[in-house]
């Protein structure tokens, strides 16, 4: 989720993860001259306040606290404020006086479920010991690289299936960079028909009410975890008074998901031309693309890509796009995903209509959508809606890319009918379960969206098809565990990484998932505290976080009671 204006933490001085604000301090000159030479001639905004703490962490691997006051006073903004943006996020070192820097290189090794599944634990514990001093070692929450399990990332140069040997090689050549090669650049994307559609649309060979009308019919909903109908949202958000705003989420953060980046690396330009479509449909004045910190390959390609797009435009008065990046962390949500959490029940969101059109970036009319949503627009409108709504199976409609991890001999990004069963998705797009391993239970849709046991994989893949289970389908993050896996063990670390994600916000929450993590460790489960704690949360907290946290362990307590005797 993204915030292209200010994050909350900065909105909300309760919003701070790690240690209490230092007081105000004077101005160090020369801090102040090295902030103003990183900002350059660069606008001051408010808005751009992670973007320039980027800035400052990248030049000098740290954000010190006289690097603080000096950004707080050139942004004329409370150093309180930039210190809690800053303390909030994990990709920023903040170094207070008299605290020594970090090593000059970090290594991350994912802790999500499919990479602990793959021995990453084993990995974090080693790799101290064999990479020495100068080099920090970390623990990070998902990487978004599920399939690859178990990952780690070099500097910003990520290690798939990472070995004890692949890790201390890329730091002895400090290979500490990476950009995806052999995807579809601009010009072989034109000569691919790209953005044929959106010349188009812009040149009235189609009009906007035949094109929201299409997408109706075709049954495409937003495939960020809502599942709101993308037509409706077009035609609710058209309906508001401009200037009208556009936010393209690719935070990916949910543990389990990838889908996105595999897609971005392969064919940007496709969810590019979704975007202008868009934006000439909903009359779209600027279009705001957040993108999650550990695609650092995927930054840098989109950053060449867009300065193509915008050196020799498709067609004339395209909207102003920007691309912002991320700081790693699991909620910070522009307005209307923050409200779309809001106003999620029992822990399964759902974007309600007024919201998408009144709550947005900076006050205006917001059209919110995932990235994966907006990439099948051109092929909807090039095939038809009767060709994308004429897939799925069990009565669903669609398509659906599952990011399939954990103990499947092929895990990946499955294009697969909308109301695949898991069972068939292991079998036929999975080349099953990995040798002598068999199918134990599955998490639907990601960290947040419950554990289901074997004997429950022939139920649909879908929205709404899930939650008479008390799961939901979410991103469609799908980790399979094996007999040799315990949904115990896998309750435990999605609930370590809510506990670690949690804003702090609000108290059902914040000493919520703390509480059910310390419950949940015991080797004997309190069922019944457990039990109160999930309705307290889920009916008490403010956002999705906290009311889908137990879900895991709810699942747990329902379908594996053989775990728990």
């Amino acid at each position: 989720m993204n915030h292209p204006v200010i994050p909350i933490a900065a909105q909300d001085p309760s919003r701070q993860r790690k240690r209490e604000a230092p007081r105000g301090r004077r101005v160090d000159p020369q801090a102040l001259q090295e902030v103003r030479a990183l900002l350059g001639d660069g606008a001051r905004r408010r808005d751009l306040l992670i973007e320039h703490l980027h800035k400052i962490q990248d030049r000098f691997g740290c954000i010190a606290s006289h690097h603080i006051a000096a950004l707080a006073q050139e942004m004329r903004l409370a150093q309180t404020e930039v210190y809690e943006v800053a303390t909030f996020y994990h990709h920023f070192d903040v170094v207070r006086e008299g605290e020594a820097a970090p090593a000059a290189l970090t290594v991350r090794v994912c802790s999500g479920l499919s990479c602990e599944m793959a021995g990453a634990a084993q990995l974090i514990e080693r790799l101290p010991a064999i990479l020495g001093r100068e080099v920090r070692v970390l623990a990070a929450p998902c990487i978004g690289r599920c399939e690859q399990a178990p990952a780690a990332v070099v500097g910003q140069n990520p290690v798939p299936n990472a070995t004890e040997e692949a890790v201390a090689t890329a730091v002895a050549l400090r290979s500490t960079t990476h950009q995806p090669a052999g995807y579809i650049g601009y010009q072989e994307y034109k000569e691919q028909s790209g953005y044929a559609m959106l010349r188009a649309c812009a040149g009235g060979a189609r009009d906007p009410e035949q094109v929201i009308a299409s997408l109706e019919s075709s049954h495409l909903r937003g495939l960020g975890g809502a599942g709101f109908p993308t037509g409706r949202k077009w035609r609710i958000v058209r309906g508001e008074p401009g200037p009208r705003l556009m936010a393209i989420n690719i935070d990916e953060g949910e543990p389990g998901t990838f889908k996105d980046r595999v897609y971005l690396e392969r064919d940007p330009h496709r969810f590019l031309e979704g975007a202008l479509i868009a934006a000439w449909a909903v009359g779209i004045e600027s279009i705001y693309i957040y993108l999650r910190d550990e695609y650092h390959g995927c930054r840098a390609l989109l950053e060449q890509e867009l300065a193509r797009l915008q050196a020799n435009p498709p067609v004339a008065n395209m909207p102003r796009i920007e691309l912002r990046r991320g700081a790693g962390a699991y909620i910070c949500g522009e307005e209307s995903a923050m409200i779309e959490s809001i106003e999620g029940k029992r822990g399964m969101p759902r974007l309600r209509p007024p919201y998408v059109a009144q709550v947005g970036l900076f006050g205006r009319p917001t059209l919110q959508h995932n990235f994966e949503t907006l990439h099948w627009i051109r092929d909807i409108l090039e095939h038809g809606a009767d060709w994308f709504a004429s897939h799925g199976r069990n009565g669903r409609r669609g398509l659906r890319s599952f990011s399939v991890s954990g103990r499947v001999r092929e895990p990946g990004v499955k294009l697969a009918p909308a109301g695949i069963s898991v069972r068939e998705l292991i079998d036929e797009y999975c080349g099953g379960m990995l040798e002598g391993h068999s199918f134990y239970a599955y998490l639907p849709g990601g960290a947040s969206g419950g554990i289901l046991p074997a004997s429950l994989g022939d139920v649909p893949l879908d929205f709404d098809t899930l939650q008479p289970y008390g799961c939901f389908i979410g991103s469609a993050a799908i980790v399979i565990l094996s007999d040799r896996d315990s949904a115990v063990a896998a309750a435990r670390n999605t609930l370590r990484f809510f506990k670690d994600e949690s804003c702090g916000q609000c108290t059902p929450c914040r000493a919520g998932t703390a509480k059910a993590l310390a419950l949940i460790e015991q080797p004997h489960w309190d069922t019944a505290l457990l039990a109160e704690l999930s309705q307290v949360m889920r009916d008490a907290s403010i956002c999705g976080l906290g009311q889908a946290a137990p879900n895991p362990f709810d699942c747990v307590i329902k379908y594996f009671t053989q775990e728990l005797a």
